[in-house]
């Protein structure tokens, strides 16, 4: 009885030792997607990036990307010996059907890695690159995301609001009751939940959001203001919306995060 108890034992542990290589295996045979984050804005790009992302640029030559012209650019100012007649770019934007995204990852099924770009910032938030990142999961290819400047993540570090509970909402709607209703929406579940609510909007309507948000807003709600993050331009102040009221300030096409809590 003992014996065949040992024995079955050990066939066991010999079936889960073959399942556990196969699948290191399968990683080990497939390239992985990197997700590399780019400027927020016109600065010298060493110096919002880590060196870790000319190395990664340097040794991969298949790419998604939302724009093929700037993102070419960028890669030639971070690689520029990378012969550019090598790269591989895929381009994923509004118009692109996710039918063909899977098509994007064959390299990885491959064996050869793969990096998505996304226009500013990290690729995945806000970003329609985390419909790749899902695929990429559900076919078992590795996911490395590397380190670089996100505008929501610095605006909540800025702000002096909750960064222990936050929601980021993306965009408001744009109908002037269904906008005043989302405000009004937020910032209620920002007081009932003790929690930051963030959002963004089109740069050339921020400053009607503006408006918007000191007409909308309790006074005394705060609203957080975060613009031209890691540019020279950098403009990043908390206040109520009262104190807003007295104050004017210009953000007109320029990329803004808005975050507002009531108390």
């Amino acid at each position: 009885m003992y014996n065949k108890f040992k024995v079955q034992r050990i066939q066991d542990l010999r079936i889960r030792t073959i399942f556990t290589t196969m699948k290191n295996l399968s990683h080990a045979t497939t390239g992985a997607l990197y997700l590399i984050p780019t400027r927020l804005g016109e600065n010298i790009h060493l110096e919002v990036l880590p060196i870790s992302i000319k190395k990664i640029l340097e040794e991969v030559d298949h790419f998604i990307v939302e724009n093929e012209k700037t993102a070419r650019r960028f890669i030639k100012k971070i690689s520029p010996r990378k012969p550019q007649q090598e790269l591989q770019l895929n381009v994923i934007n509004k118009y692109t059907d996710v039918s063909e995204l899977p098509s994007y990852l064959e390299p990885c099924l491959a064996g050869i890695p793969v990096g998505i770009l996304s226009e500013a910032g990290c690729p995945g938030i806000a970003d329609p690159g985390a419909d790749v990142v899902k695929i990429a999961h559900q076919k078992g290819i590795k996911v490395i995301p590397l380190v670089g400047p996100s505008s929501i993540l610095l605006a909540m570090m800025g702000s002096g609001m909750n960064g222990q509970n936050f929601t980021f909402n993306g965009y408001l709607p744009i109908e002037k009751s269904e906008r005043k209703n989302a405000l009004k929406n937020i910032e209620r579940l920002s007081f009932e939940k003790k929690q930051s609510q963030l959002f963004i909007e089109t740069p050339y309507r921020n400053n009607k959001m503006v408006e918007d948000l000191i007409t909308i807003l309790h006074p005394q709600t705060r609203l957080c203001i975060a613009c031209d993050i890691t540019l020279t331009t950098e403009f990043i102040r908390t206040q109520t919306i009262n104190e807003w009221r007295k104050e004017k300030v210009d953000l007109h096409k320029r990329p803004t995060i808005f975050i507002i809590q009531k108390d």
